[in-house]
């Protein structure tokens, strides 16, 4: 049941609570927080906000214009299980203090636009979506940069790099050989415990969890379950399940990092996000007999999110990191087809019987250091472009693509094989996102050149492997 503002006043007051911390999230994805004592929250703050300085936040205002307010939402109330004073957490969208109006920079504001532009085209009333984001946790990271050098180092006990290494007590011998990382049981896998933690805690805070394993990687890959829901509730959990297993991974001295690539030659963490749309209580999704028993809805959108991926990819995998994992040989989904099985597909059909309440499509593509507002609503809004315009996705694809003729992959188009590429097709294909006012020229203009400055970064820098290629050249 929906909290109100007089709801969550009882409770501060009930529960003697002193702290509030308001939470909201950047451009790039990344949470922010501001803690202010429960006397300054009243019934006001949830309509007319708390005032702060925006100058400071990534790609939001300049300090001549930087007022802003945060409006908690109070259905995100949650008690913050790692602070040692008992502080209440809510998630907030940004609001323009003197225009009263949304910020039209905030994602979670997007996200909202997104949902009533659903509603406004009569197709469907309710997108739900599910992610699965994959992540790493290492014993040890150092990393740095500057203009005498750079490296990066991790490292994790159960990497198969650390079968010589002599150890406290002796080394045990039980390493991961590479990409046979998935479902191992202990002593191998040394993160049991961890994962459980961490899926509890996030229960407590009221995220519906499903289960928990090791993922393909030799060092500390993983995932969590959650399961799906709304665009916007699901994208403020997968913001709690990012600060959950940072927060975890910290307590018992390790690191967490959602980077697609942080190894090479392994898996990659990707963010398989599920989807559907529904409407007046009905799925879309289903009709028993045709392929996979996709509905013409659901060819179409296919049809949509095949179209404009190029494009949306710039927020489903907005980093240079992202698109290390984008290569062919790692059941990476590079192949913009969909199909029943292929998991080298961007777009996968799972298999659901003949539930039409199941009847799903996964976009496989996407990774989690996505802003997942501006993730779900980018694909939502593809998706809603291929149903208007009849978009047709072409057949199925179910032949194994990793052993694919030329020929045949030569008919198969593929992602863009680096941020810059999905940048420029953003360019090119952003007609979809302005559609509803969701996405503005703005936005898309300032998301391009705050994208292409992490383009320019690493194209000034020599790599450290071009020294093993050419120093002696």
């Amino acid at each position: 049941m929906a909290k109100t503002p007089q709801d969550i006043l009882r409770m501060i007051k009930e529960e003697n609570i002193e702290l509030i911390d308001l939470k909201f999230i950047d451009l790039p994805g990344t949470w922010q927080h501001l803690t202010v004592h429960a006397s300054l929250l009243d019934e006001d703050a949830f309509s007319a906000g708390v005032a702060f300085d925006g100058s400071s936040i990534r790609g939001w205002k300049g300090i001549q214009a930087s007022d802003m307010a945060m409006v908690p939402d109070p259905d995100t109330a949650w008690i913050d299980p790692f602070y040692r004073h008992k502080t209440l957490s809510m998630i907030c969208c940004i609001q323009e203090p003197r225009t009263g109006e949304w910020y039209d920079r905030c994602p979670r504001c997007i996200a909202g636009k997104a949902i009533e532009h659903l509603r406004s085209t009569g197709i469907a009333d309710t997108a739900y979506f599910g992610p699965e984001p994959e992540f790493f946790i290492f014993d040890n990271v150092r990393y740095a940069s500057d203009m005498s050098g750079s490296f990066y180092e991790v490292d994790s006990i159960e990497a198969s790099w650390n079968s010589g290494r002599e150890e406290e007590g002796g080394n045990l011998g039980y390493k991961l050989r590479n990409k046979e990382g998935y479902f191992p049981c202990a002593p191998a896998d040394t993160l049991q415990d961890m994962r459980s933690e961490m899926l509890l805690t996030m229960s407590q805070l009221g995220l519906a969890v499903e289960k928990h394993h090791h993922e393909v990687a030799t060092a500390g890959q993983n995932e969590l379950g959650l399961k799906f829901g709304e665009l916007m509730s699901v994208s403020d959990n997968v913001m709690i399940y990012k600060y959950v297993i940072r927060n975890v991974a910290r307590k018992y001295g390790r690191s967490a990092t959602f980077m697609p690539k942080p190894i090479w030659n392994d898996n990659g963490s990707g963010m398989h996000v599920h989807q559907s749309i529904w409407k007046d209580g009905q799925p879309l999704f289903f009709s028993e007999g045709s392929y996979a028993d996709l509905s013409q809805t659901a060819r179409w959108y296919i049809g949509g999110i095949l179209k404009h991926a190029p494009a949306f990819l710039a927020f489903t995998n907005p980093t240079t990191n992202s698109y290390k994992r984008l290569v062919p040989g790692f059941e990476a989904p590079v192949n913009l087809v969909y199909s029943e099985g292929n998991r080298s597909a961007a777009v996968r059909i799972p298999l659901t019987g003949k539930n039409p309440r199941a009847k799903r499509l996964e976009f496989r593509s996407g990774d989690a250091l996505s802003n997942p507002y501006l993730a779900f609503s980018a694909m939502l809004l593809a998706g809603l472009d291929g149903i208007q315009q009849q978009i047709d996705p072409g057949e199925g694809v179910d032949f194994d693509l990793f052993d694919a003729s030329a020929d045949q992959l030569a008919h198969i188009p593929t992602v863009p094989s680096d941020l810059n590429g999905a940048l420029t097709a953003l360019e090119s294909d952003k007609d979809f996102l302005l559609q509803g006012g969701v996405f503005s020229e703005e936005f898309i203009d300032n998301w391009i050149a705050m994208k292409y400055e992490e383009v320019q970064q690493l194209r000034q820098r020599p790599h450290p492997y071009e020294f093993t290629m050419y120093y002696d050249a």
